[in-house]
This record gives structure tokens, sequence and C-alpha cells, in this order.
């Protein structure tokens, strides 16, 4: 995982998503996903180059509660709250294009 990435918890989702000051894309995964492994690269590639929103990850085998709570129920599932508000949440293994477009509104411009 790259160290442009967050690690979240059940213990750690209030302070480092709902609470973060700009906007959080969560990417719920599982080490034994296929399709989850798929996304790393661009999820990663994503989080090096908007440096205005926050990537984090939660392994759903790891914290269930929280994946509860939000419905998790197939894998990989991204979710983006902003304001501690959830506004977004995509179902599936998504190439970057397609990706990179439905997060759009929270990417804004890429850093130079």
């Amino acid at each position: 995982m790259s160290d442009k990435i967050t690690e979240v918890t059940d213990a750690t989702f209030e302070s480092e998503v709902l609470q973060s000051d700009r906007p959080v894309v969560v990417d719920f995964w599982a080490p034994w996903c296929g399709p989850c492994r798929m996304m790393d690269p661009i999820f990663d590639e994503l989080a090096g180059i908007h440096t205005g929103v926050k990537f984090t990850k939660v392994n759903v085998d790891e914290n269930m509660a929280i994946s509860a709570r939000y419905d998790i129920l197939s894998i990989p599932t991204l979710l983006v709250f902003n304001g501690g508000e959830l506004e977004k949440k995509l179902i599936g293994a998504h190439p970057k294009a397609k990706l990179t477009g439905e997060l759009a509104p929270w990417l804004g411009a890429a850093a130079a």
C-alpha cells in the first residue's frame, strides 16, 4: 500500500474519515479479493496525483463493524465522504478513466 493511503480501522474511522477537513475516498477491500488487487495500482496512482483528497483503505475482514455500518456487501466498494457525509458509493472494479470520472467532483485539479 502506498504511503499516500491511510489504513483505517473500526477504531479510527471517525477521526480519519468523518472528521477529515477534506474529501475522503474509502476503499473497502480484502487481501483475497482479485478485483480489489486489480484496483490497487489505480487507487495508488490517484492518491499520488490528487493531494486535495484523502485516500484510505478499510480491510473488511478485520473491520466488520464499519463495513456493516455502511452496508458493504460486495468488494471492492468505494465510498466518498465530504464533511462527514457520505456523498457517493461505487461498487466493483472500474478502469482508471471511469473511476476518475466518477470521482471528478471531489478530485478537483491534479497536483502539479
